[in-house]
């Protein structure tokens, strides 16, 4: 049975048809120079378009934003340009897209910094802080003209707005360190810009609360983002979309905390929005979450990799195409495009 899972659901201004949503995934092939979308990167996503919702691959806000090869970008011309292109594509199959948008924080290296800076983890200035504020909201009106239907917010997986919500990494001694208001006020300083910038209702927050990954930790999770949680009602967004501690970046944790199915409750009861989960779901634990009301929306990432078409074969309850692991990162149309459909 998949009746949840195909039922209609509204997020924000946008109306979804069922709750299939396709998680943001780096797959690493921007073009370059210029981590610009191309061609490939269009048909990738057109090919996808069935999902209720795209979420794109994580894209930085600015050159300072970027931690990896040939990820794109949403601050040049030429960037918005190719990004447009994915849009349009998406909506001519009468798809949804949301663009992630993303800075790394001290996940960089020298060979990505403007004038190849050296990234030594160190303590953002209140003038910095203000200059990527302000980069989140020009990237979120960038992705707008790019003719996005919304942005999600990336702050979690252990970068910069994740680096300072949590207490394990966050040392500083002034308004954005120490209690968990001053952590938590960077992100709720972006979601204020952001949805300034373009309306709440078309922005997205996406959380990791116990998440591991780059060696994140939080001294009190329940307490952080139960508070998070409390405050992103003041703004009626699209959505809140959190991520399953059973998966630290692309592979099961097995040392996940316990505590965690209190902490899904707990912000299930604080957040009064729609909640999306993503993490290791298949057709039927997606089903049994949205049943029992654990979640509005699920978010499938590895599973929308190897299968464009994955809500008919979820519907159908069709065998899903095995994804190849070798080709997740960087490289060319091999494992990106070429998984076959349904007949």
């Amino acid at each position: 049975m998949t009746q949840h899972l195909f039922s209609p659901l509204q997020v924000g201004q946008i109306s979804l048809d069922h709750r299939v949503a396709m998680a943001p995934l780096t797959r690493s092939r921007a073009g370059q120079p210029g981590n610009v979308p191309t061609q490939l990167n269009v048909e990738y996503y057109r090919q996808r378009a069935s999902a209720a919702l795209i979420i794109s691959e994580a894209t930085q806000i600015s050159q300072q934003g970027q931690g990896y090869a040939w990820t794109p970008g949403i601050h040049s011309e030429e960037q918005i340009e190719g990004w447009k292109a994915v849009s349009s594509a998406v909506h001519a199959e009468g798809g949804t897209i949301f663009l992630q948008l993303w800075h790394v924080g001290r996940v960089s290296h020298p060979v990505f910094q403007p004038d190849g800076a050296l990234p030594v983890p160190q303590e953002l200035t209140l003038a910095g802080i203000r200059e990527i504020v302000e980069d989140y909201r020009r990237a979120a009106r960038n992705a707008l003209t790019a003719g996005m239907d919304g942005v999600e917010i990336h702050a979690g997986n252990g970068y910069l707005l994740d680096q300072f919500i949590n207490s394990g990494s966050n040392h500083r001694q002034d308004i954005y360190g120490g209690s968990i208001e001053n952590r938590a006020r960077l992100l709720l300083e972006v979601v204020e810009a952001v949805s300034d910038e373009v309306g709440a209702q078309r922005v997205g927050v996406r959380l990791t609360p116990m998440g591991r990954f780059m060696g994140m930790g939080d001294a009190t999770p329940e307490a952080t983002f139960g508070y998070i949680a409390r405050k992103l009602n003041d703004w009626n967004l699209a959505y809140l979309h959190l991520v399953e501690p059973a998966i630290v970046g692309t592979v099961k944790d097995e040392q996940f905390d316990p505590r965690w199915d209190a902490i899904i409750e707990l912000l299930r009861d604080e957040y009064r929005g729609v909640l999306m989960l993503a993490g290791g779901y298949d057709r039927d634990s997606a089903e049994q979450a949205l049943a029992s009301g654990r979640a509005d929306i699920i978010a499938f990432g590895r599973p929308f990799i190897s299968n464009p078409d994955l809500p008919a074969r979820l519907r159908a309850d069709q065998p899903l195409n095995p994804a190849d692991g070798t080709t997740f990162f960087g490289g060319d149309a091999k494992g990106y495009t070429d998984y076959p459909a349904l007949a």
